[in-house]
């Protein structure tokens, strides 16, 4: 099914509290010893020295890696087949994953007591979970160190988790949660959320208008769902994400693709990865090992995120796309004012066939990613809990306040039950 894109040969048992579970990581997570190629050729045979900090906890807890996941190449995409090795839906093999974590995905959904770490930067664990009908959880930005991660775009990436059970994520989560003084970014703020629950009999959950366009069989499940948490005391309130409807995803692919060039930048054959042709001149070398080794998605990246951001653009297209991602941020804040959470259909679709995919532009792709990037934008805790339907399944997003993650893992569980 091509879930994985290295195994562990000498994967231990794990012990402890993850014991009689198998693990594995996104292939964007460093393992050392374990080939990590972020799904791209352009690293093939690079072996990490060090493990990311996530690793380091999961092995100090008595876990081993099972495998690294398969991923579009640098995480760049929504239905993991930017890479050489397409991962097929175990559900029906004629489907994609989902990405960028359909192998963390599909791993999850065909393997009995597999949770998987992944990682998210517009949607790239709640995507793969609502097509292959797991668990999928994308904690607050900052409260999992992200050193070790091979980053896509560094304001915007989020290591998470995807399981069959919340349960699974809340346990994983006491795991790899923490303040990390190699990484900046990481925020010093813990919970025990295996103990702590709330009770959602009372709360107010908001369900944006305008993120209601969903397939027909997409729609009737979430309003069947909406109508059992009413049942149960939920109350819920109408909402308008007007703001992030309308520009969420040009505000996320000009922040992404400009943060992803820059980084790109450092990917030359020369220090890690494949090599080229030594005896070119310098400039020709990088020529000819980016050419190569970079797949065409990476490639259009690096093309609009350089445009985006070199002298006489940058003002004009980053530097305003995170003055309006303030805005979307500020919007949501205002939402939560009056809602404890936000919830919405996690695609608008069930997972398309591979051949209807190849029919969409790039463009049509990009699009696919509404529900999900506004969370992403504003590094919101949100999570993706599988449907009630019949046949191919869908998912359902719950969005957090920041830092209120124990909430949004409590609301999850309560529809998974």
């Amino acid at each position: 099914m091509n879930y994985f894109l290295a195994k562990n040969k000498d994967v231990k048992p794990c012990k402890g509290k993850l014991k009689g579970y198998t693990i594995s990581v996104k292939d964007n997570i460093c393992t050392k010893g374990l080939e990590t190629t972020a799904g791209s050729q352009i690293l093939k045979g690079y072996k990490p020295v060090f493990d990311a900090t996530v690793i380091e906890k999961i092995k100090a807890s008595g876990g081993d890696i099972l495998a690294k996941a398969n991923m579009d190449e640098f995480g760049f995409g929504s239905f993991n087949i930017n890479t050489h090795k397409v991962p097929q839906n175990p559900l029906d093999k004629s489907r994609v994953t989902g990405g960028s974590s359909g192998g963390s995905a599909a791993a999850v959904k065909d393997l009995d007591n597999h949770i998987s770490i992944a990682e998210s930067t517009g949607g790239s664990i709640a995507n793969p979970a609502s097509f292959c009908g797991v668990v999928g959880y994308t904690p607050t930005y900052g409260l999992v160190s992200r050193y070790g991660l091979i980053d896509y775009a560094n304001s915007l990436d989020k290591i998470g988790i995807v399981s069959r059970k919340v349960r699974e994520c809340k346990m994983m989560m006491n795991i790899i949660q923490g303040q990390d003084f190699k990484d900046s970014t990481s925020i010093k703020h813990e919970e025990d959320y295996e103990k702590k629950s709330l009770e959602v009999k009372g709360m107010t959950l908001g369900v944006p208008k305008e993120y209601l366009e969903a397939s027909k069989e997409v729609k009737e499940a979430f309003e069947k769902t909406i109508s059992q948490l009413k049942s149960k005391g939920v109350k819920i309130k109408s909402v308008s994400l007007k703001k992030n409807a309308n520009y969420s995803i040009p505000t996320y692919y000009l922040i992404a693709m400009s943060e992803a060039s820059t980084n790109l930048a450092k990917y030359s054959g020369l220090r890690y990865g494949v090599e080229g042709n030594t005896n070119l001149k310098y400039n020709d070398y990088f020529k000819q090992v980016r050419t190569e080794y970079f797949g065409d998605e990476a490639k259009r990246r690096i093309v609009l995120g350089t445009y985006a951001r070199m002298a006489g653009f940058r003002e004009q297209y980053y530097d305003k796309a995170l003055r309006v991602r303030t805005l979307l941020i500020d919007e949501y804040k205002e939402v939560f004012k009056e809602v404890d959470a936000i919830i919405h259909p996690t695609m608008p679709m069930v997972a398309p066939r591979f051949e209807e995919v190849k029919n969409l532009d790039p463009l049509a792709i990009y699009q696919m990613d509404l529900l999900t990037v506004g969370a992403n934008l504003g590094g919101f805790p949100h999570i993706s809990i599988p449907m009630k339907k019949e046949g191919l399944p869908a998912g359902i997003m719950i969005t957090g306040n920041h830092l209120e993650d124990f909430k949004v893992l409590s609301i999850g569980e309560h529809i998974e039950n």
